[in-house]
């Protein structure tokens, strides 16, 4: 190809903001000139996409939720559709978000244009049935997850494990120094809340935590309490936890023990080396079609790559105060057996996780799609 290429870059999401932001990185390294455009939010318009339609209209969780935004991803799938139909670009690289990416793969396949497919949806936990139109689709398919890469390929996908792109973020500060930019005693034992990023997720985890750690507390009162907060949701009543804006890398680097929602936050909690318990609570009609489309023994990311059940997981009312407190106790000593257990898992995790450099892969990949 001679003249500079053009490629659609979509993502719907904060999570796959920041992914999306180091492929443009690597692809402006890689095809210098390359005009890149994008559906996606503030890094990768700052790491120089050009961003027609911000993401941050778009992201919800669970299947009722993602009623009310129909209309929207209707009107930006019609625009996005006519720029393809047009011959605008000469790749599409989508980015998770399979609700709407699966849709969109089908309306470029169909108008010629190569789709390389970025994390992968997870048809393996709630649709195999559907792995036939994704390889009707996708020309190439570039997961994070070391099992999906047999997963596609035994049903006729293209696949490369790409590695886990949490593999390419800065190393984190001691554990000293993480409590001392907290504000937090550096020699006290401390539980760190994971409750989400969005409002809603938030909103929705947040009393249990809350009820949790006051349990934790009452039992151990040496015990701190750091929540990493997101300044798009409110933390009502928070008493002595403290709810820590900003980067949740230092968050996961001041903790002894967390208490996650399941999904990418209990990977970051293993690469952090930190013990944790797993919550998660949808809609309750979410949580009901949910668990009729799951196939998968557990939920949490770090569960399901280490192919045990190396953290406890506790789901809608599973997760009260007293199942979270009680299962989190015993893992803020690291010489305890539950300690130990889950850190030998964890370990095991971290390497399956691959080598840094997922992005530079992603963008040799796009780079092959277009010759």
């Amino acid at each position: 190809m001679t003249a500079a290429p053009r490629i659609y870059l979509s993502a719907g999401e904060p999570s796959g903001d920041a992914h999306g932001a180091q492929v443009v990185t690597a692809l402006r390294r890689r095809l210098p000139g390359v005009s890149l455009e994008a559906f996606g939010g503030p890094l990768m318009a700052a790491a120089g996409a050009t961003v027609l339609d911000r993401m941050e209209q778009f992201s919800v969780v669970g299947f009722v939720e993602a009623i009310a935004k129909i209309p929207a991803h209707y009107a930006l799938f019609r625009r996005t559709r006519a720029a393809l139909r047009a011959g605008r670009y000469d790749l599409v690289i989508l980015i998770d978000y399979p609700g709407y990416h699966l849709r969109l793969a089908t309306a470029a396949a169909v108008a010629g244009v190569p789709v390389l497919y970025y994390i992968a949806p997870q048809l393996w936990a709630w649709g195999a049935g559907r792995v036939k139109r994704l390889a009707a689709s996708v020309r190439h398919l570039a997961v994070i997850l070391p099992f999906e890469e047999r997963f596609f390929r035994e049903r006729g996908v293209a696949t490369t494990f790409v590695g886990h792109p949490l593999k390419d973020r800065a190393p984190l500060p001691g554990r000293a120094e993480a409590r001392r930019q907290l504000g937090l005693d550096r020699v006290r034992p401390t539980l760190a809340l994971f409750p989400g990023s969005r409002a809603q997720e938030v909103r929705r985890m947040w009393p249990a935590f809350r009820a949790a750690a006051a349990r934790v507390v009452t039992a151990r009162p040496e015990v701190q309490v750091v929540a990493a907060g997101t300044p798009n949701a409110p933390y009502p009543d928070p008493g002595p936890i403290q709810v820590a804006q900003g980067d949740p890398a230092l968050v996961f680097a001041a903790a002894d023990a967390g208490l996650c929602k399941s999904g990418t936050t209990t990977l970051e909690a293993a690469l952090a080396d930190v013990p944790m318990a797993i919550a998660y609570r949808l809609h309750p009609l979410s949580s009901f079609i949910a668990q009729r489309v799951l196939q998968v023994p557990w939920v949490g990311l770090v569960n399901l790559v280490a192919g045990a059940a190396v953290c406890p997981e506790f789901l809608q009312r599973r997760a009260s105060p007293r199942a979270l407190a009680d299962a989190v106790l015993p893992l803020l000593d690291g010489d305890t057996p539950a300690a130990r257990r889950q850190r030998e898992g964890l370990a095991l995790v971290r390497e399956r996780l691959g080598a840094p450099g997922a992005a530079a892969r992603v963008a040799d990949l796009a780079v092959g799609l277009l010759d």
